[in-house]
């Protein structure tokens, strides 16, 4: 399978960083990725279920995502999609990977009340939506509600 996927979500582990006996630069992380959808009738985001994936990036990548991504952090992630099932004794599962082509900030995402600009962009963020609370976790919200003829 080569699939191409993109994926927004937030760094849900400290980056992995590790040399190959044979020099390759590898640096993993697990990626939760939350749906949410906006309901007009509640005026707010509503939760959604969340995707896990482990995320792998080689090379040049690899060292550039050790040094500047952080646990929390909301990223936008393209990649060939990998799933693997696996077993371990008595347990099995399937494995859901990201081998990553490229790795980002959303800088669509702000943490709620931070007043912070996304870096390099030049201009003020724009105000939060003042009841866009989503999921209520605090981690961070959409920088604006949708228009309000989309269908989610």
């Amino acid at each position: 399978m080569n699939d191409q996927i993109t994926v927004c979500g937030h760094v849900a582990t400290d980056p992995k960083h590790h040399r190959t006996t044979s020099g390759l630069d590898i640096t993993s992380f697990r990626l939760a990725s939350q749906q949410r959808r906006y309901d007009q009738k509640q005026g707010s985001w509503v939760a959604q279920e969340t995707n896990w994936y482990t995320v792998s990036a080689f090379r040049g990548l690899a060292t550039a995502s050790a040094t500047s991504l952080v646990k929390g952090q909301r990223v936008i992630v393209l990649g060939r999609l990998r799933i693997r099932d696996w077993e371990q004794g008595e347990r099995r599962g399937t494995s859901v990977d990201i081998e990553a082509d490229h790795i980002g900030p959303d800088i669509g995402w702000q943490p709620k009340g931070s007043g912070e600009s996304p870096v390099g962009a030049g201009v003020s963020p724009a105000p939060a939506a003042s009841e866009s609370s989503g999921s209520g976790t605090g981690t961070g919200e959409w920088a604006s509600a949708p228009p309000q003829d989309t269908p989610f």
